[in-house]
């Protein structure tokens, strides 16, 4: 665990020395109480947003059109889950344990991606979630792979892989509802109508509404601020909808041959704000979904501490 310290301004200034010339952070090294804090916010809540985040497509592998969309929606969720456990081990070099995580994540005191509170109503729904959600999680964590703590920035880099990966599974998917029948073809419309926008919050509040992006910039964690990466994401975005000839659902949206970007419409923050809070439409089942597991695996964390505890003794009686 970190030593306890006091924030000198001699030793903070040394501190944003070290990252204005682009150095990597490490557990070991003096770090500002408040730099620690806001990583483990971060780092906490992006651990538990791909926790969450198995729920909503884990609904549709039973139901999944084909073993071969069975098979890869498996290997997703599975790979959501290992990406929570890459970054709790992340947190855990911070000197937090991931129990104590957990727990404020199931008591609502923990906030995840606002993204994961919104239901999958149909198989078109898992496509889409994959090219916008998956996609905008690359565009975020490209950058936070070039964050300036070592243990998160190293996580990102296999976790973009394998979002990468999701996000081709998600778009293949939607390209072929959208050259299917004439229903396929509206169902897949239908769920781009309903996650655009929520995928846009997905990037958070405007910068000058966020409470955290300046300091966590000004300090190296985040390389860019919400409203850019959302505005490259959405650039990125455009050209993918019109090769498979589906609409975003946003009348505003135009080319700005100026600036290079796709103008888009006034989101809706109201909306976010709402589902941040807890009341957003699966928030409460999300919750429950995750007290009912934790609840259900407590006998596997019972015999995993005792197989422990029985290997540590047989340790101790050899030696």
């Amino acid at each position: 665990m970190q030593t306890p310290h006091t924030d000198d301004p001699a030793r903070v200034a040394a501190f944003e020395a070290r990252i204005a010339r682009g150095e990597v952070i490490e557990p070991k090294d003096w770090m500002p109480d408040r730099y620690r804090k806001q990583l483990v916010r971060m780092m906490s809540q992006h651990a538990h947003s791909e926790i969450v985040g198995m729920l909503p497509e884990g609904n549709w592998i039973t139901r999944a059109p084909s073993l071969r969309r069975k098979m890869s929606l498996l290997a997703k969720v599975q790979d959501e889950a290992g990406h929570g456990l890459y970054i709790y081990c992340g947190t855990e070099t911070l000197g937090v344990d991931r129990h104590e995580l957990v727990g404020d994540l199931l008591s609502g005191k923990a906030k995840y991606s606002s993204i994961f509170n919104y239901p999958t109503l149909t198989w078109a729904d898992v496509g889409v979630i994959g090219w916008f959600v998956d996609g905008a999680a690359i565009v975020n964590q490209t950058m936070l792979a070039k964050a300036s703590y070592g243990p998160y920035a190293r996580a990102m880099v296999r976790i973009c892989k394998e979002e990468n990966f999701h996000k081709r599974q998600g778009y293949e998917s939607v390209a072929t509802l959208a050259r299917g029948t004439p229903g396929q073809r509206a169902m897949v419309q239908d769920a781009v109508n309903r996650w655009w926008w929520p995928s846009l919050m997905m990037f958070g509040p405007n910068d000058k509404d966020s409470p955290n992006s300046a300091e966590l910039t000004r300090w190296g964690v985040k390389k860019k601020g919400n409203d850019e990466l959302r505005q490259r994401f959405v650039n990125l975005t455009v050209p993918q909808a019109q090769a498979v000839h589906l609409t975003l659902p946003d009348p505003a949206l135009k080319y700005n041959e100026a600036s290079g970007n796709w103008e888009f419409g006034q989101i809706d923050w109201d909306e976010f704000w709402t589902v941040v809070k807890g009341d957003g439409p699966c928030n409460r089942e999300r919750l429950a979904a995750r007290r009912k597991a934790h609840e259900e695996g407590a006998w596997v964390r019972a015999a995993a501490e005792a197989h422990a505890a029985k290997q540590r003794a047989s340790t101790v009686a050899a030696a």
